[in-house]
């Protein structure tokens, strides 16, 4: 199907070839298959005896892994090559995955507001499409303004095809069993890890074009599959969260289940739990993206170690997060989330800290894993927070406007750490700094308390006490 001989040619014939192939896919059906991919189905229940949460669960798990092995843990691997064919600087390579970040913060009111109109199913796929082709247009840049505009690309479709609209569909679908449930899925991006090297290796051995072209055909024929398991709401499909028998309520009788707890995202932007979870967020996300971006440089260039044994350390590290994650999850739904994120973030302030000074790989190989098991636990319970807090039905909105917030972290500890340490020559200073940053936000996560219910909230819930009563 794909002519390689032509697509290898230049730049031009390349991007009319490609445009070629997706577009007989459409008219094949077999990208997007318009009528039977992206159009919701017959509104019943998926006819199966397990809760259908946790085929959406294994669903998100493996595109998890997808955009994680290939994309998200592998940056660090093309980084590498970038600066030996371009002689780019740290702060040139880094500025792409600061500019990642950037799109998905600025679209995640927008995405938000899409996956609630559109659903989840039509939003994945579209994503993994685009995804797909940043990577193959990655594998034809020669220049740096070629490389923002493939890898915006790339941030296009992984932010659509990933984290928020699967996040968000797993939250819809789970209550009890939330933060369990959104642990297996993180759990696929530390698994995705696993893959780092493998893609050190292909890259090695045939090349980061042909790695990179690869990548892009993979992720489509194997992520549009799964994300046609996406579904938005189980009462939508005669279900409830966490798969629980449907209580049917008498005519006239009032339910007693109490008030549904679903804050609009004005309600819960008004609340200081949001700005203490988001910034707290943020903080985190300084380390992991100093770490995930500069962690091999730093391991090659400072260490002086081969990439095979960055590849491995990064293997560690994500092994670590796969028992985290699940562990965390479980963890999650019986203990007071605030405090197990409030010690999470010290861990990793500790670790990036400790990673600063290190002289030897056993240094690093230790810190690295006080990193993987920090990530692995805190991920699933600062997602499922949220929805603690603020109920399920503002959810995709509500992670939009936090994602704003929680980019800054994410595009500022990759830029800061190339920057400085481009003037530096060295990673101790700007690893210091963002750890000692990552410290004192641990106090936002601890601060984080549930919020109050607005005054609509409280008034239905004084509503329908009284005609408990009546």
């Amino acid at each position: 199907m794909f002519r390689t001989s032509r697509c290898y040619g230049g730049s031009t014939d390349f991007v009319i070839e490609l445009c070629a192939v997706v577009g007989d896919l459409v008219r094949h059906g077999f990208v997007l298959g318009w009528d039977e991919f992206l159009i919701e189905p017959e509104r019943r229940p998926p006819t199966s005896r397990i809760f259908y949460g946790w085929w959406i669960v294994a669903a998100g798990f493996m595109i998890q892994l997808l955009n994680a092995g290939m994309i998200f843990h592998s940056f660090g691997v093309y980084f590498v090559h970038f600066q030996e064919t371009f002689g780019w600087t740290r702060t040139q390579i880094s500025g792409a995955f600061s500019i990642q970040q950037l799109e998905t913060g600025i679209l995640g009111p927008v995405q938000g507001w899409m996956i609630i109109r559109f659903g989840p199913r039509m939003i994945v796929s579209i994503g993994i499409v685009i995804a797909g082709i940043g990577l193959m247009l990655l594998s034809r840049i020669n220049n740096l303004w070629q490389f923002y505009a493939a890898f915006t690309t790339i941030a296009l479709g992984s932010s659509l095809g990933g984290f928020m609209a699967i996040f968000t569909t797993v939250a819809n679908w789970f209550e009890k069993k939330r933060s369990r449930a959104m642990g297996i899925v993180m759990a696929g991006m530390s698994v995705g890890g696993l893959m780092v090297p493998i893609m050190a290796w292909s890259t090695e051995s045939f090349g980061w074009r042909s790695t990179a072209f690869a990548s892009g055909i993979v992720l489509i024929l194997v992520g549009l599959p799964l994300g046609q398991l996406m579904r938005k709401d189980p009462e939508d499909y005669g279900q409830v969260p966490d798969g629980a028998d449907p209580s049917p309520v008498e005519d006239g009788a009032p339910n007693d289940t109490g008030p549904d707890l679903n804050f609009t995202a004005r309600e819960a932007m008004r609340t200081r739990a949001f700005w203490y979870v988001s910034f707290g967020h943020a903080s985190a996300l300084l380390v992991v993206s100093a770490i995930m971006v500069h962690l091999i440089p730093f391991i090659v260039d400072r260490l002086e170690y081969s990439l095979a044994t960055a590849g491995i350390v990064v293997t560690l590290m994500t092994a670590m997060m796969i028992f985290s994650q699940v562990g965390g999850g479980v963890l999650g739904d019986k203990i007071v989330k605030r405090y197990a994120l409030t010690i999470c973030l010290i861990g990793h302030s500790i670790a990036l800290f400790g990673l600063a000074f290190a002289t030897n790989i056993w240094l690093v190989a230790f810190f690295v894993v006080l990193h993987g098991v920090s990530w692995g636990t805190r991920g699933p319970i600062v997602i499922s927070i949220r929805a603690d807090y603020f109920g399920r039905k503002a959810y995709a909105t509500i992670m939009g406007f936090s994602s704003m917030i929680m980019m800054v972290g994410m595009m500022t500890g990759a830029l800061f750490t190339g920057f400085v340490a481009d003037r530096t020559d060295d990673y101790t200073l700007a690893f210091g700094i963002l750890a000692t940053v990552a410290a004192f936000g641990s106090v936002l996560f601890f601060m984080s308390k549930p919020p109050p219910l607005p005054e609509r909230l409280q008034r239905a819930a004084r509503e329908r006490a009284e005609q408990r009563q009546a």
